[in-house]
């Protein structure tokens, strides 16, 4: 005789069903028991390996209702197939907004040091700026940041960021940036004497970057030692053709410039 077990569960208490969804790859989505965000870069035998912003991974078993989707409760599934799709994130890793048209610019603006890390801020976070309504203004230097800053004229609708490179301390970086004090004003910065440095050795194909004697000049000095031809403009145009992501650069300047962009758009 057979036995029968009926589930007596009130229909009240049952768990509302969740949508169940592909873990696709690019799929941005949250663990819910540890909070872990990333990047779904691979899916089989019942797990998933997700990615975070700073190229850390970590395994979870796709059980029901484990993972969040833009705030709502879902169960991963395996993908039926592997099929192209849209990038669901930015190249900072931001989630994707398709079609999004560029924002009004903002009074407020984000200043850099020099061309090459303009031009790696927008290769990185240009989506995210444009949406944003933030300009990126590159300086030749900060030996006159002061009046730069007074200039600008800083305030709580027009604030200001500036991003310096090898801001440590005793530096003439640091030295300078002490003398601005406004709380409409954010400087941050990276160790690295060069913005360069920010990039991955390992995205730009080399163990790692050169260390170059003092009273050199420092780009050049690279070249010297990587065996490029000594074509700084050259060289640079190599190394930001390998940054297709975030992923390619090193966490020391990602949450810098992540700072600087909450700080101009905060409301």
């Amino acid at each position: 005789m057979r036995s029968y077990n009926p589930d007596l569960t009130p229909p009240w208490k049952k768990p509302a069903p969740v949508p169940e969804v592909p873990a696709d790859v690019d799929l941005v989505v949250e663990e819910v028991s540890t909070g872990f965000c990333g990047a779904v870069i691979r899916c089989e035998a019942g797990t998933v390996t997700l990615e975070d912003r700073f190229g850390k991974h970590r395994v979870f078993p796709m059980e029901p209702r484990g993972f969040l989707l833009e705030g709502r409760v879902v169960t991963l599934v395996r993908p039926a197939a592997a099929s192209p799709s849209r990038p669901a994130r930015t190249a900072s890793g931001s989630i994707a907004v398709p079609g999004a048209r560029a924002r009004v610019a903002r009074a407020g603006r984000i200043y850099v040091e020099g061309r090459h890390d303009a031009e790696l801020v927008e290769r990185v976070w240009g989506d995210d700026l444009r949406i944003e309504g933030v300009v990126v203004e590159y300086l030749e230097g900060i030996d006159d940041l002061p009046s730069i800053v007074a200039d600008f004229g800083p305030a709580p609708d027009a604030r200001l960021g500036v991003l310096v490179d090898h801001l440590v301390e005793g530096s003439k970086e640091s030295r300078i940036a002490s003398r601005v004090s406004s709380p409409d004003v954010l400087i941050v910065g990276h160790p690295y004497i060069d913005v360069w440095e920010a990039v991955k050795p390992s995205s730009v194909g080399i163990p790692a970057w050169p260390a170059v004697p003092r009273g050199q000049d420092w780009k050049t000095g690279v070249c010297r030692a990587l065996g490029w031809p000594e074509n700084t403009g050259a060289a640079w145009q190599h190394i930001l053709s390998k940054v297709r992501s975030y992923k390619d650069l090193e966490p020391s300047l990602l949450g810098r410039v992540e700072e600087l962009i909450d700080f101009v758009t905060a409301p």
